[in-house]
């Protein structure tokens, strides 16, 4: 974002494992371009998850993405990324004082949110935007349940198609992925694929 601009008074935050972007990763950012007026992504390192690659190599795939997107509403902001989300938020709000964060998860994140460091501050600091995904309907009673730490929330009406990254690891094929990623995978070796003769 060009300095001399005017602060965005909306941003969405996506930490996303990246591990490797497909083309769900792709529809999402450009859906919540869509809908904000600003979006912020980075490389998550979730204390959660198995990693197929490295924090760096998931950062390169993911800044792949951003280039190809090419929005100037769209940045790749690594700084931000921390295994804490309350981290990631305090980082965000030194950065942006005056926005109001838009904390954005798939559903399959619902559940877990409760066992998140600080939760309660993190939810009454944000608005938390939950991006439905196949196999992970949104259940009332664990939405009450965020309500009660004190979240406001917000549903976003976004049809992501069904790649996920754990299927592109374990069987990847070009189709899954923006072709900037995946020329990525071949030129570095990533997910087991090797550079063609």
């Amino acid at each position: 974002m060009n300095p001399a601009s005017t602060p965005p008074s909306r941003i969405a935050l996506l930490g996303t494992s990246a591990d490797p972007p497909t083309g769900g990763h792709q529809a999402l950012l450009l859906g919540l371009l869509n809908r904000f007026p600003y979006v912020a992504t980075w490389a998550s390192d979730n204390p959660m998850k198995q990693h197929g690659a490295s924090l760096t190599q998931r950062t390169m795939l993911l800044a792949a993405l951003v280039d190809a997107i090419d929005n100037p509403c769209l940045e790749l902001a690594q700084d931000l990324s921390s295994p804490w989300a309350i981290t990631t938020l305090n980082r965000a709000s030194e950065r942006w004082p005056k926005a109001q964060l838009v904390f954005v998860i798939g559903s399959d994140l619902v559940t877990q949110i409760p066992r998140w460091r600080q939760a309660s501050e993190l939810l009454n600091r944000c608005i938390l935007a939950v991006v439905p995904r196949l196999g992970w309907p949104i259940q009332q009673e664990e939405l009450d349940r965020l309500s009660r730490l004190g979240a406001s929330i917000d549903i976003l009406p976004l049809s992501i198609p069904a790649t996920m990254s754990s299927t592109m690891r374990q069987h990847p094929t070009p189709n899954q992925v923006p072709p900037a990623i995946w020329s990525l995978l071949l030129k570095h070796n990533l997910y087991g694929l090797a550079t063609p003769s």
